[in-house]
């Protein structure tokens, strides 16, 4: 069964001659489990496309299902609820917040959501993330690579279906981004996550298990990478 499913997705902003279309029909699925890049120029459109698939934003037409589940047919709060129940963001600029501590930052969602945080599970991602030490740590005090480790961790404490990465070794420097992109992939392995993910790092795309180009609003697939 395919966790996500994009149908028919346009998004044209402004009208009339000024309109600019960022997205142009574009539709695919991606069963669970599979790590998907997206490549393309910056402006191209694919950055639009990951907030939709988020549903950050809203389509002009078109549809998305996550686990079956038609996103832009929810009403606010529920979809408010459901993405933060199924869906993991992690963000180029890591998006933490300064005055918590890493272990307060990556159970913030759990907490906004009223829920306890699994104790377990929490110890379990500090010690996969190599943040143990860390953990009452703020972000002033991590390197860049630490950072982002948290933020993974903050898209995983929900235990998401479906993980949606943009640009997420943006700021890091070579070694710092391979270690965490071999990190976002064997937290998705082994929580049994779909990966979508956003590089315009040719060699980073090669990693992945199928890659996506999107090109003037226009998606194309180009199947898989990895050898």
């Amino acid at each position: 069964m395919d966790l996500l499913r994009v149908e028919h997705i346009c998004k044209t902003y402004g009208s009339g001659e000024a309109a600019v279309h960022a997205l142009k029909d574009v539709s695919f699925s991606v069963p669970k489990g599979e790590f998907v890049a997206i490549v393309g120029e910056s402006g191209s459109g694919k950055s639009t496309l990951l907030n939709m698939i988020g549903a950050l934003d809203t389509p002009t037409s078109g549809r998305v299902f996550i686990n079956g589940k038609n996103t832009f047919a929810m009403k606010e709060k529920a979809l408010t609820i459901f993405r933060r129940r199924n869906i993991g963001f992690i963000f180029q600029a890591f998006n933490l917040i300064p005055e918590l501590s890493v272990e307060q930052n990556m159970i913030f969602p759990l907490l906004l959501d009223h829920q306890r945080p699994n104790r377990r599970y929490l110890e379990e991602l500090l010690s996969v993330l190599g943040l143990e030490q860390r953990r009452n740590h703020l972000p002033s005090q991590l390197s860049g690579g630490q950072q982002q480790r948290v933020a993974i961790g903050r898209a995983l404490m929900t235990r998401p279906s479906l993980v949606l990465a943009d640009e997420p070794t943006g700021n890091l420097d070579s070694q710092n981004s391979g270690e965490v992109l071999a990190l976002l992939k064997e937290t998705a392995r082994q929580y049994e996550q779909t990966v979508i993910m956003i590089t315009h790092n040719p060699s980073i795309a090669h990693t992945a298990d199928r890659v996506f180009r999107v090109s003037d609003g226009v998606l194309t697939d180009l199947g898989g990478c990895r050898t």
